[in-house]
Parts: C-alpha cells; sequence; structure tokens
C-alpha cells in the first residue's frame, strides 16, 4: 500500500517489497555460433552460466547471473540461501557483509557470486518501486551503449561458420559482423598464433576498414620485449588500444613508457587497492571495469569514480554474458559518465538466450538499455529448461583446454611454443 508523506512525496512500504523468502539457482548453455580460441584455450562451442532467482514473500522475483563454474557456482549460491532468508532487498551493505563471511571468502571467491545476488536484490527494488536499475544507481545518461565486435579466432561450429584463422577469413568474418550489426569498433582476440600473425590480421583489418577503431587483446601472453616491439606495429596501423599485452603492473608499466598506444587492462587493476601502483607507474590508460568481477553494480561504479578521480578511461570486460548479465552491465553503462570506449561483448557469438521474448537487439553496433522496471529483463521458462538440459547434456568444460593442442598449457610468456601453428 502507498502511504502519503507530509510533503507530497509517495513512498513504497516495506511490505510490497517484502523479504527474501527463496533462492534458486539453475545452471545453463548456451550454445555458440562457433568455437571462440583465445590465448589459453578455447571455449568449444557453449558458454556456462548460473543463473539466479530471489523470490521475496510478496511474490517479486529478481534475477542474478554469474558466468562459468557449472556446479561450483550454483552450489556456492545455493550455500548463500540460509544467509538470505529473511533478508530486506533493500539492505544491500547488510547482505554484503553477511555474504562476504570472512572464512567462507578465503577459500570461495565471492565477488562474481555477490554480483549476482546484488542484480537480484536492485532486480527486485526497481521491480517494486516501478523503476528501471539505472534510475535507481544514478540515473540514465545515455539511452543505448555501444559495442565492440570480439573478434576470435574460429573452429568451425556446428552450424558451420568459423574456419581458417588467417587475415583474409578474420576480414571476411568482421564485415558479416559490420553488416548484421552495424559495429564501428572491432577488438581482436590474439595470443593464439605468434604475435606477426596478429599483426597481418590486425594491418588487414585497418585495410579494410579505414575508419574502424581497432583493438588488440592477446591475453597477456607476450614477454615485455615482444607487447613493445607489436606496440610500435600498433602505432603505424592506427590502434585505440593495447589490452593486456604482458603481465603484472610492472611488465604492463615497461610497454606504456615505449608506445604512444594507450595500454589497457581487466587483469591487473582488480581491486580498488591496485588503482594507486597503477597511476603512480603509469601502467596503464583505460581500466576494464566488469560489474560481475567488482562484486556487482555498486562496486563497478566505485571503480568507475576512481577512474574519474585520476583521469584513467574507463571500458566494460566482457565474460560471456546472457540477457541477464547483459542488461545488468546496460543499466550499469546507462548511469556511468566516464565510460568512454565501446563496451565489449560476446553477445552476438550466442545462439540464443534464457530471456522472454527476442535476445537484445543491436542497433548501429549499440543496444538500448532496457525501459521496464527493475533489470527490465524476464526468464522464459521453457529456454532456461532446455538451456538446463543442455547444460546436463554438454557439461562444464576446461576454459584452458585446445582439442587440437591435446595437452598443451602456458609456462612462460613469450614462449614460442605456446603458440598455435599456422593452419592449426
Amino acid at each position: 500500500m502507498l502511504k502519503e508523506l507530509p510533503n507530497g512525496v509517495r513512498r513504497m512500504t516495506k511490505s510490497q517489497c517484502g523479504r527474501i523468502s527463496d533462492v534458486r539457482a539453475t545452471t545453463v548453455a548456451i550454445p555458440l555460433e562457433a568455437p571462440l580460441r583465445h590465448a589459453n584455450g578455447v571455449h568449444p562451442g557453449w558458454f556456462v552460466r548460473t543463473l539466479l532467482e530471489v523470490e521475496t514473500d510478496t511474490g517479486i522475483v529478481g534475477l542474478g547471473e554469474v558466468g562459468g563454474g557449472g556446479n561450483s557456482a550454483q552450489q556456492a549460491l545455493m550455500g548463500l540461501r540460509e544467509v538470505l532468508l529473511g533478508e530486506d532487498p533493500y539492505q544491500l551493505e547488510r547482505v554484503r557483509w553477511k555474504c562476504a563471511n570472512p572464512v567462507q571468502a578465503l577459500y570461495v571467491p565471492l565477488s562474481q557470486i555477490f554480483a549476482a545476488v546484488e542484480f537480484a536484490l536492485l532486480d527486485i527494488q526497481g521491480q517494486a518501486v516501478g523503476r528501471p536499475v539505472c534510475d535507481l544507481i544514478g540515473g540514465r545518461l545515455r539511452e543505448k551503449v555501444p559495442f565492440a565486435a570480439y573478434l576470435f579466432y574460429r573452429y568451425v561450429g556446428d552450424s558451420g561458420a568459423g574456419g581458417e584463422c588467417n587475415a583474409e577469413t578474420m576480414v571476411a568474418h568482421a564485415r558479416n559482423l559490420i553488416s548484421r550489426f552495424g559495429f564501428s569498433t572491432l577488438k581482436l582476440k590474439g595470443g593464439v598464433y605468434p604475435p606477426d600473425h596478429d599483426i597481418e590480421v590486425l594491418a588487414a583489418l585497418r585495410h579494410a576498414f579505414p575508419a574502424a577503431k581497432l583493438r588488440l587483446d592477446p591475453n597477456s601472453v607476450w614477454s615485455v620485449e615482444e607487447s613493445v616491439r607489436v606496440a610500435k606495429h600498433c602505432e603505424g596501423i592506427g590502434v585505440e588500444y593495447l589490452e593486456d599485452p604482458t603481465w603484472g603492473l610492472a611488465g604492463m608499466a615497461r610497454v606504456s613508457r615505449s608506445t604512444w598506444i594507450p595500454t589497457a587492462t581487466n587483469t591487473v587493476v582488480t581491486a580498488l587497492d591496485h588503482v594507486p601502483a597503477a597511476v603512480n607507474m603509469q601502467a596503464v590508460g583505460v581500466v576494464l571495469v566488469d560489474p560481475h568481477f567488482w562484486g556487482g553494480i555498486l562496486g563497478a561504479r566505485k571503480l568507475a569514480g576512481v577512474c574519474e578521480t585520476f583521469n584513467l578511461g574507463l571500458g566494460m570486460h566482457s565474460g560471456g554474458e546472457l540477457g541477464v548479465s547483459l542488461a545488468a552491465m546496460l543499466h550499469f553503462a546507462a548511469s556511468v559518465p566516464n565510460l568512454a570506449f565501446a563496451a565489449d561483448a560476446h553477445y552476438h557469438h550466442l545462439l540464443g538466450d534464457v530471456i522472454e521474448g527476442h535476445p537484445f537487439q543491436y542497433d548501429a553496433g549499440s543496444i538500448a538499455v532496457p525501459e521496464g522496471p527493475g533489470l527490465g529483463v524476464r526468464l522464459d521458462r521453457e529456454k532456461v529448461a532446455e538451456a538446463a538440459e543442455r547444460y546436463q547434456r554438454l557439461g562444464a568444460y576446461d576454459y584452458h583446454q585446445d582439442p587440437r593442442r591435446s595437452g598443451w598449457f602456458s609456462v612462460f610468456p613469450g614462449d614460442q611454443e605456446r603458440y598455435a601453428r599456422p593452419g592449426v
């Protein structure tokens, strides 16, 4: 029931939001257009995600999502059930501290687990007051969020997509994505082949798409010396930023001092106390935030504020989101003034989703921020059931396993043995 306040402002009573009465988690698998290769392995043809549903005693259901992990993620979420039952969804800090039990957190990384909980509680809050999540965290500064085309070397998938991993096929792949989705930023996931192969592909992309913004991300596999050499080529090609070419703050700082190409990261700045060191060492120019890795939307906003303070560029990382997580990322992005770069997303690689209606649609490379209350998305029960059955059939997978490189694993950045041979 709505109560009239003395100043005429109307508010929702606690009873309408209710208290948490149930927690459910379901692990699902969604197929990809083709297996995606990266410096440390491959996504074999599907993404594994775990969906969270938090229900209140007034019947509101809030949604969350966490990536990877399969049964372990589901068990971790359900392990918080007793912690969450009876809690008020508005008391985010109380819930956060209850979830961050120091003994449990010592053994289980809880950032992504709590992020899923926070998404769900913000979703409940928004539904209770009839406002989108972005209105609860600062307001909507943009109506749509631009994304980059995420270009992977790919194996041939069940759909027939993917195949030979050379410059010609990558240009054709990029042209197809631009035609379908309207991207103006292209990000190459490098590090699978020797650096000169990535340079050749990047140069071909520049020649084919002279107006496009280009990025290169080899997942920290190069030595500092190799990174500097590649950065010099990137200067001539024209690259927006070079993401995680090598490992560690010291290594990134050495690369940054050797090139005018901005360096970006989602690996060496993963906590707020990393930022002062990164700034003092001039290690990075752009930090890629991810609401999942930063413990939720509010944690990601803290990072955005610190980046604004130090005048660091801000982009957004992707971990293979389905519609629930993507909705949370869109609400975050809508509310952050200094998100200056097109966001990453694997979404265009997916062959389906678990949300009601059509999957999110790209328009000129951008996706509109949901308008409905809360996150603005609901689960399609039939799609969830189908995706859950697929997970039971396919199972989780080793992120580091490459079917054409049996037994291989990375030993040290810059080791030439780590790279795939041309044609493999």
